[in-house]
């Protein structure tokens, strides 16, 4: 193994294209730990291959929903049991009806609790019963404020379904989100269980 020590690599006269590696290559190393590689304005990257650890990914991410029929309680606000999940992609999810630690991070039941700080998106979708006139509200709790509050006045005898979705700077260090639902119809409504009736989910967005 050689060194070789210089300033500058051009190409020779005459040509315009400089090619590092070759036919004997396998691993081509730029700099050591705590070197900077300095890209100048107006330099164009060009890649026609694969480019792999580069702009951030999507995660912490995950899709969690109600398993099974529950009822919401009139003239009151609860959390949404989301028991159940279809992806918990960095284990943030705590789908349990009482608090634990997830990734060193007080998790409080049926909440998602990020171990990274950034903007996340998050959705939900309900659907309930009703009987007689009444309000629905189904809400995104950021610890104990709302970011997010989707309503309607239904109408007896029928099925409603509420969808949203919103973004939410949260902290990675014990901040958290649940799902919360409010009805007012005089007496307990069914939330219908089922991955395609009850969610939320939501992911860390690339900045």
């Amino acid at each position: 193994m050689s060194k070789l020590e210089t300033n500058t690599i051009d190409t020779v006269s005459g040509t315009s294209t400089l090619q590092v590696g070759s036919t004997n290559t396998s691993t081509i190393t730029l700099g050591v730990s705590g070197d900077t590689i300095n890209v100048p304005s107006g330099v164009t990257i060009a890649n026609s291959g694969t480019a792999t650890g580069f702009g951030g990914t999507n995660t912490p991410a995950f899709f969690a929903y109600l398993g099974t029929t529950t009822t919401i309680s009139n003239n009151s606000q609860s959390v949404v049991p989301l028991n159940s999940e279809l992806f918990d992609v960095g284990g943030c999810f705590n789908n349990t009806s009482s608090s634990t630690t997830l990734n060193g991070i007080t998790a409080p039941a049926y909440s998602f609790t990020p171990n990274e700080s950034g903007k996340y998106l998050i959705g939900i979708k309900s659907l309930i019963s009703t009987s007689g006139t009444q309000y629905n509200i189904s809400y995104i709790i950021k610890n104990t404020a709302a970011m997010l509050e989707v309503q309607n006045q239904n109408e007896q005898g029928a099925r409603r379904s509420q969808t949203g979705s919103t973004i939410v700077e949260l902290n990675g260090t014990g901040d958290y989100v649940t799902m919360q639902m409010y009805q007012s119809s005089g007496s307990g409504q069914s939330l219908y269980g089922g991955d395609e009736h009850t969610q939320m989910f939501g992911y860390k967005i690339i900045e």
